[in-house]
């Protein structure tokens, strides 16, 4: 099944795609946006384009695993986004990932806005992989 993994933001959103095994996550790109619903089309021109079959929407928890008004606004978002695609959208705990995501552009020694512009992507794809593990250790 082809998974698309969004990273929403305020202002900028990531987004990663599998392939259709669920074996390899990729990048896809960064989309910057603070209108929802223009958020919302452009992923959805996105899943079409990719033939994403599901949604994951990074969930982002406190560290103490409660939630705060960031995880109640993706909780929000995911549902707008399965409404508006008619595809599935689970949600997906993404504490650390934007930690790993800069440590994996400190190995690249990827700096200044060039890492501003492909965090959120590479925070998309850490989540993607993230929920990927999990499917195939719960299959």
């Amino acid at each position: 099944m082809r998974i698309m993994a969004v990273d929403h933001g305020d202002v900028r959103t990531g987004i990663a795609v599998c392939d259709r095994n669920e074996t390899l996550a990729s990048p896809v790109k960064t989309i910057r946006e603070t209108d929802e619903q223009k958020l919302i089309d452009q992923i959805a021109e996105l899943a079409q384009e990719y033939r994403a079959e599901m949604f994951v929407v990074g969930l982002p928890v406190n560290m103490d695993g409660t939630k705060g008004a960031s995880a109640q606004a993706c909780e929000e978002f995911a549902k707008a986004l399965a409404e508006n695609t008619g595809l599935e959208a689970a949600l997906w705990d993404e504490r650390r990932t934007t930690v790993t995501a800069h440590n994996i552009l400190n190995d690249v020694n990827v700096r200044g806005k060039k890492r501003k512009a492909v965090v959120d992507t590479v925070a998309a794809t850490v989540i993607l992989e993230g929920f990927l593990d999990h499917r195939k250790k719960n299959k």
